[in-house]
């Protein structure tokens, strides 16, 4: 049984996470770490592709099957399965996350800061502007870290999709916003390990030069996984997928689920 924190770099492309995120490929080249090409589900959409990870259903099955999709999530997800454990559940995420596992439509005035124990997510804190700062954004997510020692924590910073949508793949903008987001977790990645934290860091999707994502261009389709702390393998080998993460992180976390996962991860 274990603490995890699921970190979603919103928008990164596994060819720029390959070279721009310095900090986590030197854990990677230290033996501390392991990267994995995942390949996202489609469509390569952003509240499609959070109900994904979370939850390990596909979009097409799921029914959240595009951005303007409003409505509660119908599937179980992590939060799901980690609050009816027993395990206390946080968020520090845009607020598509709490439309689709604790209300809808989002209010800000309700659902802004939430500290709601009978809800999947328990302790949160949601933004709904795309350029919210990643600093402030990782700094809320260790707000709650430090005032409730969440089981689950899921941190979800925007900047680098925006970047993108603005700028497009192959601009310093895109490829600095990875960058800068690799030095806000260079603050805090050694203080969660040394908390008993396992640690995974991902992408929904990735991006292309047309300053959107919706295809399948292995640019929009190929996002990255991190994986850091003492549970994890570190095999080579394994090959996990998108639709395989929530299993995993319940699986981690020790409580029941009947979700895919990916035991080659496991140590």
């Amino acid at each position: 049984m274990h603490k995890v924190i699921l970190v979603v770099l919103d928008g990164l492309s596994h060819q720029v996470a390959e070279h721009a995120m310095g900090h986590l490929q030197a854990y990677c080249a230290a033996g501390r770490a392991a990267l994995y090409r995942l390949q996202c589900e489609l469509p390569a959409l952003s509240r499609p592709l959070y109900e994904c990870i979370l939850t390990g259903v596909r979009p097409i099955d799921s029914g959240i099957v595009h951005n303007d999709v409003v409505r509660l999530s119908g599937e179980r997800s992590i939060f799901h399965y980690a609050r009816d454990a027993g395990r206390s559940t946080a968020a520090a995420a845009y607020h598509w996350i709490s439309e689709l596992y604790n209300r809808a439509p989002f209010q800000p005035a309700r659902d802004r800061h939430s500290d709601t124990p009978e809800l999947p997510i328990q302790r949160g804190h949601f933004y709904y502007a795309d350029h919210y700062p990643d600093s402030h954004l990782f700094a809320d997510a260790e707000s709650l870290r430090l005032r409730h020692e969440p089981d689950f924590l899921l941190v979800h910073p925007m900047n680098i999709d925006d970047a993108g949508h603005r700028y497009g793949l192959d601009s310093a903008e895109y490829r600095n916003a990875a960058r800068r987001a690799d030095i806000l977790l260079a603050e805090y990645l050694q203080r969660w390990l040394d908390e008993g934290y396992q640690v995974l860091v991902t992408a929904d999707h990735g991006m292309n030069r047309d300053r959107s994502h919706n295809g399948l261009l292995a640019e929009e389709r190929d996002v990255p996984l991190f994986v850091l702390g003492s549970a994890f393998s570190l095999c080579a080998s394994a090959a996990p997928s998108q639709t395989e993460l929530c299993g995993t992180v319940c699986e981690l976390l020790g409580v029941p689920h009947d979700k895919p996962l990916c035991r080659e991860l496991l140590g």
